[in-house]
């Protein structure tokens, strides 16, 4: 009896497995940020429902969760967060809503570099930006395809599935921009961004980032800086300025202006743009940065 019982269940969760999305209810999965909402949904297809605490073009630094969003870790069958203290707030709001949801920590295997000394912001011994690493974006995809199987076990083979596929297009955009980069003089791969968000893509990549904040954006570059900034561009011939989607553009325009560097185009460190826009995903994302840097940087 007990092995016709174990053969029901297998066939039953077979069919569960091969019904077609619609006729599922999907896996609601639960994002701090967007670039974490893209990697659950290229990992989860069709069998997940990817919601996104801050949403495009927002900065998860700052960002303060409403009790509407509330309702929504308390939904979720997996939550995705980055941690590192990039999002500070976590605790206390998953804490406050009384949730006690399945956590994917996606940098947890990453490859990690040091915080920047001095810079001021609580976001422990590590810099938090782990996924401007494709190396590390592909340890972030892991650990959230791993999650999901945890969560929803019957999805597992397409999962996998969907992870591999998503892992060779990672794999293959990685190559595009160190080809992108290896074109450009090594003299002249030097930067100015708003803020320090770009340690991993630098020390994957080989691109110099300089950046009048420290690795958050809580707090305001002083007089000082900026003057120390528009003195080192001079005397260094940084070429370009870059503005990223989650700042405020007018510390760079003066920046550039004052110091005679090029204005490149904007650039995203820490959130997607809107679906419409040059960055509606992270490989989209990744695309566009290392566009902007090659117009700006080549001679």
């Amino acid at each position: 009896m007990s092995i016709l019982r174990n053969v029901i269940t297998s066939v039953a969760m077979l069919a569960t497995s091969l019904l077609p999305a619609a006729a599922q209810e999907k896996v609601k999965v639960l994002a701090t940020f967007s670039i974490l909402a893209d990697f659950a949904k290229q990992v989860g297809g069709d069998r997940v429902e990817v919601a996104s605490l801050v949403g495009p073009n927002g900065d998860a630094h700052v960002f303060q969760p409403s009790p509407a969003d509330a309702r929504k870790v308390t939904e979720a069958r997996l939550v995705v967060l980055n941690g590192l203290g990039l999002e500070g707030w976590f605790e206390r709001f998953v804490k406050a809503s009384g949730a006690k949801p399945r956590l994917v920590i996606a940098s947890q295997h990453a490859k990690l570099i040091a915080a920047g000394k001095g810079d001021g912001h609580n976001h422990g011994s590590y810099d938090p930006h782990a996924w401007q690493d494709i190396g590390n974006a592909k340890a972030y995809v892991a650990d959230i395809r791993d999650g999901l199987i945890a969560a929803d076990p019957t999805g597992k083979a397409g999962y996998e599935a969907n992870a591999t596929a998503y892992l060779q297009k990672l794999d293959q955009l990685e190559a595009d921009v160190k080809s992108a980069i290896a074109a450009i003089p090594p003299e002249r791969r030097r930067v100015i961004t708003t803020h320090d968000a770009f340690g991993y893509f630098a020390k994957a990549y080989g691109i110099r980032f300089i950046a009048p904040q420290g690795v958050s954006t809580e707090s305001e570059a002083t007089a000082r800086d900026v003057a120390r900034i528009i003195r080192q561009v001079k005397a260094e011939k940084i070429p370009a300025v870059f503005l990223e989607n989650v700042s405020d553009d007018r510390l760079m325009q003066r920046i550039g202006k004052e110091a005679g560097a090029k204005i490149g185009g904007k650039v995203y460190s820490d959130a997607l743009s809107d679906a419409s826009g040059p960055a509606g995903t992270y490989i989209d994302m990744m695309r566009n940065n290392i566009s902007q840097f090659t117009a700006a940087l080549k001679p």
